[in-house]
């Protein structure tokens, strides 16, 4: 473990090397942390072979150190703290940037901050943006007012399993990975902020990976769709079930060898394909038990 201090924080942080290997920044959801999203088994770059991996625990979060301020938490601030740790550990490197939910705002706003940077993003489970955002930032305001009211448990953080997204049950109940005095300005930061707005995104113009899952409000199938349509370079997976899931570690194997030109053939599995904008595609033999929807957009 190791830490680097930035603008009111210390961030907490770990690499894993292997010389001459592309590098790989893993980031995490809301209230999560890099030992949460490892029981919610949702650290899929962990599970790649053959990258130098630095994982972080964002401010606020984890091991991670912050303010009381909401301004801090929101996406854009939370951007630089992501470009100043990479120029700290990993300077004048372009990485490929994985994350889910808070993690992708965090990875669309550098890289539109930072053009140069990034080699390829893997955005997970995008958030709720644009107009769905509304609501949500009404919640975490009351969410908020909650936690100061009754402290952390005041957060329901494990729904019954029936309750959950079809793909993300069977996961463990986890508690949010957060100290009580942050949690309200984190939980504010989050409901003022947003995702670029849909035509900026199309400034974005590296390798993207979308992967999404079905019945999830807090991370609708709408976001990944805009997200899909207006980033010039996207692809998009929508899982369906655990099993699906458990396979976005070998989608990002996949895509990584190809993004670094060692084997541009492997597109990963794809049992079922449906093809953007009504262009047919060449059926392949899948690799997986793979039972979602693969969009793909080149």
């Amino acid at each position: 473990m190791a830490t680097f201090g930035i603008a009111g924080a210390t961030l907490d942080f770990d690499v894993r090397d292997e010389p001459g290997a592309p590098a790989v920044v893993a980031l995490h959801g809301l209230t999560s942390s890099r030992r949460r999203e490892t029981l919610m088994r949702l650290d899929i770059a962990s599970r790649v072979e053959g990258i130098r991996l630095l994982r972080y625990d964002a401010r606020g979060h984890g091991r991670s150190g912050g303010t009381t301020d909401p301004a801090d938490y929101r996406w854009p601030a939370l951007a630089r703290d992501l470009l100043g740790l990479l120029d700290h550990v990993l300077p004048g490197e372009r990485v490929h940037g994985v994350g889910p939910s808070m993690g992708a705002g965090t990875l669309l706003h550098a890289a539109l901050a930072d053009p140069g940077r990034f080699a390829s993003l893997t955005l997970m489970l995008p958030p709720t943006a644009w107009e769905t955002r509304r609501a949500r930032a009404r919640d975490y305001e009351r969410s908020a007012l909650a936690v100061e009211a009754a402290g952390i448990g005041a957060l329901d953080a494990g729904a019954d399993d029936a309750d959950l997204p079809p793909a993300a049950r069977g996961r463990p109940r986890t508690e949010p990975d957060v100290r009580a005095d942050l949690l309200p300005a984190i939980l504010r930061g989050a409901a003022a902020t947003d995702l670029p707005a849909p035509e900026e995104l199309e400034r974005i113009t590296v390798p993207v990976q979308i992967l999404a899952w079905t019945v999830d409000p807090g991370h609708p199938e709408s976001t990944a769709q805009t997200l899909r349509e207006r980033l010039p370079a996207a692809g998009l997976s929508i899982a369906a079930t655990p099993d699906d899931v458990v396979w976005w570690s070998r989608l990002l194997a996949a895509r990584l060898r190809r993004w670094e030109s060692l084997d541009p053939t492997v597109d990963g599995p794809a049992d079922v394909r449906e093809a953007p904008r009504g262009r047919p595609r060449r059926e392949r033999t899948g690799v997986s038990p793979w039972r979602g929807r693969w969009f793909d957009s080149g």
